[in-house]
């Protein structure tokens, strides 16, 4: 296949129809977790950046600039957990019992690929 024939087979699975997109785009609590979205992605960016420049390029590992990008990622789950309605309290909670019932006993490869779904979904779910 030619980069070109790519190209023109990807375009026909784009949506083109934006009249629903920017209908939601109106809604400030999805602007939120838009702004949410993207800050997360670049600050974890740049916290992975920092870490590839030590690990490949023997770059010394800038302990203060990576507390800093941590700040930044919590700075921007603020914003999405105020716009979810849930505490970070709440997260951590329901995290930690996630992940308990996914590694009684503790962490395996098994364990780790033989997910039970349907006990996480309802541990998240508060049942």
């Amino acid at each position: 296949m030619k980069p070109s024939d790519f190209i023109k087979a990807s375009l026909v699975t784009e949506a083109r129809d934006m009249a629903p997109v920017q209908e939601r785009l109106q809604d400030l609590g999805t602007i939120r977790l838009l702004h949410a979205m993207i800050g997360l992605c670049t600050e974890s960016g740049e916290f992975q950046d920092m870490v590839k420049k030590h690990i490949f390029y023997g770059k010394e590992i800038d302990k203060v600039n990576l507390i800093e990008e941590l700040g930044d990622l919590m700075w921007y789950m603020a914003v999405a957990a105020d716009e979810l309605g849930v505490s970070f309290e709440e997260i951590m909670e329901k995290n930690a019992a996630k992940l308990a019932a996914r590694y009684k006993g503790g962490f395996s490869e098994k364990k780790a690929t033989n997910r039970n779904l349907k006990t996480e979904r309802k541990i998240l779910e508060g049942e």
